[in-house]
């Protein structure tokens, strides 16, 4: 990983540990998701994220947001290429939020939003296209009567995705349907898909009492990529935090990841919960998760 500038506040300078990565010992790359930014405009965002010490950002494609498909314009697209390029950032990954789930009319929105990804994805970066990353809908009381179903929607989204040269990395959720690695392989497994992935997030599990080493055996060999968040509670009430205010022990998270040999994206996803509380500041939980995972990397 690049060594990065570091923001500096007013009152004086932030010291935060610095990532080198040596050429044979390659390590993930730690990213910061601009869901998580949604108050800033796109080109400070870049910069914020670049400055502290991030390698790599996750554009969120949901409605409201600069970077949604249709309202990002062909010029804004090109600034973007413009700042991505300036601040030496990759992009793996586009975060949308589609539901196995929906009915017959947002599940024809959902392969629409798959192509538009892919076409965004191509103008943004077309030698390496960033990836689709979603979520998957549904209760966790609902699982055996609806996947069925889900499995014949899913496999609907891997052909739109293999007809729009993309992939699309699904994620379990502690509060969907599908919130467990057994029920995330179920689904891979039915739909045997290459344009099907996984995006690996820890935090789903902890609140399961899933152990961590044996959810990344199960999972890692299909993920694409990594959201890293905090958690506090169990599944029947949780409250998710930044990367280290929680009981995450992520020396053991990064020590595991080395030991299955993934060196792809770990992203930083800031919670709604928390961004949507009053007084949230983006670039002082930019800092504070960049501080904590870099300090167990």
């Amino acid at each position: 990983m690049n060594r990065r500038r570091f923001l500096h506040s007013t009152a004086g300078a932030l010291a935060l540990p610095t990532l080198a990565r040596s050429a044979d010992s390659p390590r993930p790359s730690l990213g910061f998701s601009l869901y998580g930014m949604k108050s800033l405009p796109l080109a400070e965002a870049l910069k914020v994220c670049a400055e502290t010490g991030y390698s790599h950002v996750e554009f969120a494609l949901n409605p409201g947001y600069v970077t949604e498909p249709a309202a990002f314009s062909a010029e804004a697209r090109q600034a973007a290429v413009a700042g991505l390029r300036e601040w030496k950032l990759s992009l793996p990954c586009l975060m949308t939020n589609m539901s196995l789930t929906a009915d017959d009319k947002a599940h024809a929105q959902a392969l629409e939003l798959i192509a538009a990804a892919a076409v965004m994805a191509r103008d943004l970066v077309p030698d390496r296209p960033p990836i689709i990353e979603t979520v998957l809908g549904g209760k966790p009381a609902t699982w055996e009567e609806q996947k069925a179903g889900m499995a014949a929607k899913l496999q609907a989204w891997a052909d739109a995705a293999e007809k729009a040269g993309t992939v699309i990395a699904i994620k379990a959720h502690v509060g969907s349907a599908v919130n467990s690695p057994e029920r995330l392989l179920w689904l891979l497994d039915q739909v045997k898909s290459p344009a099907i992935q996984v995006a690996y997030d820890y935090s789903h599990f902890e609140l399961q009492g899933i152990d961590m080493a044996e959810s990344m055996a199960l999972l890692l060999p299909r993920t694409r990529f990594i959201h890293v968040k905090d958690s506090q509670g169990d599944a029947a009430k949780f409250q998710f935090l930044l990367p280290g205010e929680g009981r995450t022990d992520y020396g053991k998270y990064f020590s595991l990841l080395r030991q299955h040999a993934y060196t792809g994206p770990v992203c930083v996803e800031v919670s709604g919960q928390i961004f949507n509380k009053p007084g949230y500041d983006p670039v002082a939980a930019a800092r504070k998760s960049y501080a904590a995972l870099a300090k167990a990397m």
